[in-house]
């Protein structure tokens, strides 16, 4: 395999230090100032039907017999290598190798000073993920043989001790039908394919890559909760420490587009070896809030400094705003705001594909955009972020109600929210959906008792957001007290009349006989206007399951009178069903390829009136 490659250096070159405007090419928010080198490309690739690869050794050497692009989901890679008679779903399990070669690269101080070691960061890869670096076993940083998940990033230190002029990466990639892991949409052993439920998508689903971090630093990782109204800002960092000592963590905040410091602070610290959190509050004199509206955004770089002066630093974007859930509305920056939302399931889309899709939606005339349970590319946060668009997000859901899928759910919760905690942009979180994963939510006080824990843990620890804990019915009461900061509901008809109907029971507090389940279980609840209530999905028009026109005209008529009958009564919000196309569900207003609405531009806006 050709181990070429356009730049084998950590050096910054002169045009890459003058072209600061190039937009960032790894699927991460949080940046850090040293070049990276992409992996992508060429791997060998094989798979392993009898899951012998470990007891055979295959990462001590192995002769591959196909090639694949990384990235890339098995299921593709199957399809490349063995040609489009063999695309037939793996049922049970699979189980997949890849291996290549990358040569030793140039790094600054000489090839291996005091300060800097490799790392080797896959964007998102699994279910579960092992790596071998020339025959030898890696663990990650949080200390993994195998890490498990496949939505989020995970890293690996590659050892000096290990590292040759040319050097052999394997990977093992596992993943299964098991219902008990988080699987959003893809089948399972208790969901298959069809209809709403998709074709797995997974392995080596993100980009890989190296870089030079320094020994002792600041984690790409970055946790903001503002209190605007002290303009106060509390940052949450990851340290990352292999020589104890003090340690001063400095803050600088800019204008997003400016140079000049608006804040600054100085942290001395005592760090010990190891990974560990700490918060840090600051203040930003006169800041502008983020909204919509006016998305204002400002710079974050962040710099943990030895006593000899060295610098390892991080940057990042963030915004000051504000969100609740009080009454008949949700409130950002202490205003009203109604929710004109779509729902995005963006499958197997690049990121330029998303980034077609959500401008298109800003096209649309949506200020929401409900990820529906899915993992994707986090760019989509920062590009949220800068165009203005509230985000909603969902932790994938298992298929089956268990103690294992909920110990899987919380784990998938805690690795999606040391990513995603930066953004001003994302404002909700679900839990679950339909009760997925939870199917017993209503008969089963440990289901429950696990959602109010969680619902609670995220309140405490991750106060800017408003957190669903079953979207669309069977929202928990405890003595009487809603589990959830919305109260949502799936309500699909194609019939005008039947939707006049449905939208004046669910104003008026009817929780049976709206939605497909009652609306809440557990404890006796009454509605009474406390709590805001939220149409999180809807229309899904052209779908034969739901009904409705498939001709664009037709539907673009329907969807104005239907969101006519929402804003006639006190709704917070809606969540039209959906954005682009996806496998069966034929139902998008905007071409999945193109980007190009389907329907007149500001159809779903209803704020304009």
């Amino acid at each position: 395999m050709d181990t070429n490659h356009p730049n084998y250096s950590f050096a910054k070159s002169k045009e890459e230090a003058v072209a600061e405007s190039i937009p960032n090419l790894l699927p991460r928010a949080v940046l850090r100032h040293s070049s990276q080198i992409l992996l992508d490309g060429e791997w060998h690739f094989s798979l392993d039907p009898k899951d012998e690869g470990v007891a055979k050794g295959w990462h001590l050497g192995h002769d591959y017999v196909d090639v694949a692009h990384w990235p890339g989901s098995i299921e593709e890679h199957v399809a490349a290598a063995k040609g489009p008679e063999s695309n037939i779903p793996w049922q049970d399990k699979v189980v997949a190798w890849y291996e290549r070669e990358f040569p030793l690269p140039a790094r600054p101080n000489d090839n291996g000073g005091p300060h800097h070691l490799i790392q080797l960061t896959f964007g998102a890869c699994g279910y579960e993920t092992q790596v071998w670096l020339n025959g030898i076993a890696l663990l990650t940083i949080e200390g993994e043989e195998v890490h498990v998940g496949e939505y989020t990033s995970f890293s690996y230190e590659l050892p000096e001790e290990l590292l040759r002029p040319i050097n052999r990466i394997t990977v093992r990639i596992a993943d299964t039908m098991d219902a008990d892991i988080p699987r959003g949409k893809q089948e399972s052993h208790v969901y298959k394919r069809g209809g709403i439920w998709y074709q797995t998508y997974t392995g080596a689903v993100r980009s890989i890559w190296l870089e030079t971090v320094e020994r002792n630093r600041l984690r790409s990782r970055v946790g903001v909760v503002s209190i605007v109204e002290d303009n106060l800002v509390r940052f949450n960092f990851t340290t990352r420490i292999h020589d104890p000592d003090e340690y001063i963590i400095r803050l600088n905040v800019f204008k997003r587009k400016e140079e000049g410091i608006i804040a600054s602070s100085d942290f001395p610290i005592h760090l010990e070896a190891g990974q560990k959190q700490q918060r840090l509050v600051m203040e930003v004199p006169n800041a502008k809030l983020w909204s919509p509206e006016s998305p204002n955004l400002y710079r974050l770089v962040a710099q943990l400094i030895d006593k000899e002066g060295y610098i390892a630093e991080i940057e990042t974007q963030f915004g000051l705003r504000k969100i609740e859930a009080r009454g008949c509305c949700v409130y950002l920056n202490d205003k009203s705001v109604y929710l004109d939302g779509i729902l995005y399931q963006p499958g197997a889309a690049t990121y330029e594909d998303i980034k077609r899709h959500m401008l298109a939606i800003k096209e649309l005339g949506c200020n929401l955009v409900r990820i529906h349970i899915a993992g994707v590319d986090p760019r989509i946060y920062n590009l949220a972020d800068k165009i203005g668009m509230l985000l909603w997000v969902e932790v994938p859901s298992p298929h089956r109600s268990s103690y294992k899928s909920r110990a899987n759910h919380f784990e998938e919760l805690l690795r999606m929210l040391t990513l995603i905690e930066t953004h001003p942009s994302v404002v909700i979180w679900s839990l679950y959906n339909e009760d997925w994963g939870a199917q017993d939510i209503a008969t089963n006080e440990e289901t429950r008792q696990y959602i109010i824990d969680t619902y609670h843990f995220m309140h405490i620890t991750h106060p800017q957001f408003l957190v669903v804990d079953n979207d669309g019915w069977q929202h928990i009461s405890f003595e009487g007290r809603l589990k959830s900061d919305l109260l949502t509901a799936h309500l699909y008809t194609p019939d005008l009349q039947r939707w006049v109907t449905i939208l004046d029971d669910l104003v008026a507090g009817k929780l049976e006989g709206v939605a497909a389940f009652p609306l809440v279980v557990g404890d006796p609840f009454f509605f009474r206007r406390q709590v805001p209530i939220l149409v999180s999905e809807w229309g899904g028009f052209g779908f034969p399951d739901y009904g409705g026109p498939k001709d664009a005209d037709e539907r673009a008529e329907l969807i104005k009178d239907f969101k006519k009958e929402l804003r006639k009564r006190p709704i917070a919000g809606d969540v039209y069903t959906q954005a682009t196309n996806i496998e069966d569900e034929r139902n998008g207003l905007i071409d999945a390829g193109t980007g190009e609405l389907k329907v007149p531009a500001g159809l779903l806006n209803s704020r304009k009136e």
